[in-house]
């Protein structure tokens, strides 16, 4: 981690922003960034040399360092200022902003193949369904199953192609209405938990726009350091007692078993020596397609060339592209 201060910062940065934290991240980035050099105009992306390592000029600006200097730009703030403002309406139980935000990123979240924007609108029309009693909304034709039949007759028309039979399922509702506890669509106007589940749809959908995984990263990594502190306590206790010693430097002796939620890429074992790959050994594919890792490949290079072990074809080192998952 010492040695790449600019990425640990970034993520605390990064933390504190979606957190809401604004002024404390604004503070902790211009001191951070303090004693970074003058950001270059121009960056060269590092290649593949005749030895397989990365090229890069001491001169170019470091990626992360690149990063850094994103992060003092005010629409990134903006950004997560308007998810919060939203955020802080669906708590009230308002959903007209978070509604109008997926609207206006109708196309991006379709591309994704979201369900926001109907989740939101559904979740809209059993709200005005149950009427000023529980909503707390005016008392009038916009409120209660008039209301609901208007808002559906205005907004459900486009979430047909994906979305019949549910819309079709909430317009039967109404017939049960008078008595609909017991009716067989009484599941869909249950929603105790339904404007939080809908909050951490729309901000995992928010962050995704902005290019980020819904969680901070941040607090994954530590919460995954701390799943695995007692096994290496554990480890290093037993290995104390054996009198030997952990000789592995950037990778943990043994296994340590983590929740689907934070396994984000799979794990490339090399077919040639049947080694995982590590950031100072990584993959690297062939002018074939093949993929193997850097020190394999090294080893089979002769003269700045090399050929395939899996198949015929002969390639140039140079060639060689490092592959990140």
């Amino acid at each position: 981690m010492a040695d790449y201060p600019s990425l640990i910062n970034r993520a605390i940065t990064m933390h504190l922003l979606r957190e809401g934290q604004f002024t404390v991240a604004s503070t902790f980035l211009h001191e951070s960034t303090r004693d970074l050099p003058p950001r270059s105009e121009t960056y060269a992306s590092p290649h593949t040399d005749e030895d397989g390592d990365d090229d890069m000029d001491d001169d170019d600006e470091d990626p992360s360092t690149a990063e850094m200097h994103n992060l003092h730009s005010e629409d990134l703030q903006d950004r997560f200022s308007e998810m919060y403002s939203i955020l802080s309406q669906l708590k009230d139980r308002n959903l007209v902003a978070a509604i109008e935000w997926a609207r206006a990123n109708s196309a991006q979240l379709d591309a994704k193949g979201s369900t926001l924007e109907f989740e939101l609108s559904k979740l809209q029309f059993v709200w005005l369904f149950k009427g000023s009693s529980v909503n707390g909304l005016p008392d009038d034709d916009r409120n209660g199953q008039q209301g609901a039949l208007a808002y559906a007759r205005a907004h459900f028309a486009r979430f047909q192609a994906r979305h019949l039979r549910e819309i079709q399922q909430l317009c039967a509702a109404m017939v049960y209405s008078p008595n609909l506890a017991a009716s067989p669509y009484r599941h869909i106007f249950e929603i105790d938990s339904a404007f939080d589940d809908v909050a951490m749809s729309f901000t995992r959908e928010f962050c995704s726009l902005l290019g980020l995984s819904a969680e901070s990263p941040l607090y994954m990594a530590v919460t995954a350091g701390s799943i695995a502190l007692p096994r290496l306590m554990k480890y290093t206790t037993y290995m104390r007692e054996k009198k030997t010693e952990w000789t592995t430097d950037h990778e943990l002796a043994f296994e340590t078993p983590l929740p689907e939620s934070m396994i984000y890429h799979p794990i490339f074992v090399c077919p040639v020596s049947k080694e995982q790959t590590t950031q100072d050994n990584p993959a690297m594919m062939l002018h074939c397609g093949h993929v193997i890792c850097r020190e394999s490949l090294q080893n089979i290079t002769k003269a700045a060339r090399y050929k395939c072990p899996y198949c015929p074809t002969e390639g140039q080192l140079k060639d060689a592209i490092k592959i990140k998952f």
